[in-house]
Order: structure tokens, then sequence, then C-alpha cells
């Protein structure tokens, strides 16, 4: 498994703002976990599950954030998924820790967030 190309293509994705191509990153029964989701919706363990649930939350953040942009640091690979180091347009650095299933797409996914300084 490619996990540079995946990492590389992910980060492309997101700075296009290309929805349907960001979400081709994650299986339907994708489970992730993030800080945003905790901000945007309430949800106090920050979590969302299923595809569709993810669909909405990543357009409510492409929605608000229009200056969105990813800069790629690094990727991490492990024996069952990768770790995304990326620093935000905000300046704040990001690590997606995400466990793959056999063709390379999320399974399950928490977001860490660096403090902008």
């Amino acid at each position: 498994m490619d996990t540079q190309a995946i990492a590389l293509d992910w980060i492309d994705a997101w700075n296009k703002r290309d929805i349907d191509r960001i979400m081709t990153h994650y299986t339907n029964d994708i489970v992730f976990y993030s800080l945003t989701v905790t901000k945007r919706w309430g949800i106090a363990d920050g979590k969302i599950s299923g595809k569709e649930n993810l669909k909405a939350h990543f357009l409510k953040g492409l929605e608000l954030a229009p200056n969105l942009y990813f800069e790629f640091i690094e990727v991490l690979s492990g024996t069952d998924g990768i770790t995304i180091i990326y620093k935000r347009e905000t300046g704040a650095m990001v690590a997606d820790v995400a466990v793959l299933d056999s063709y390379g797409k999320a399974t399950l996914v928490k977001a860490y967030y660096g403090q902008v300084k």
C-alpha cells in the first residue's frame, strides 16, 4: 500500500475542496473522532459514525473555512494505518491518525490539533 500516495491525494482533495474525492478515502462504516465534531455539533465525545454523517460534517467545515488549506508535512506508516501530519491555513498543526482497511480506506480516524501560536 502506497501510504504517501494516499496521504497526498487526501491533502490535494481537501485543498481542491472536492468533497466527493475526499469521501473516497473513507469506508461506509467510518468512525471519526475530532474536536471539530464537539464544536460544530455539541457531541461531547467528538464521535461521528457513518460516511453520510461524516460528509455532512466535512461540508460544514468547508463552509466555515472558505480559505481552508492543508500543507502536507509528513505521513507516518504503521501496521494497520497511517498518521497524516499537516498544517492548517490557521497555522495549527494537525495529525490525523487513521486505521485503514485492505483497500487503503479509513475505517477509524482520530484527529489531533495543535494550538495556533
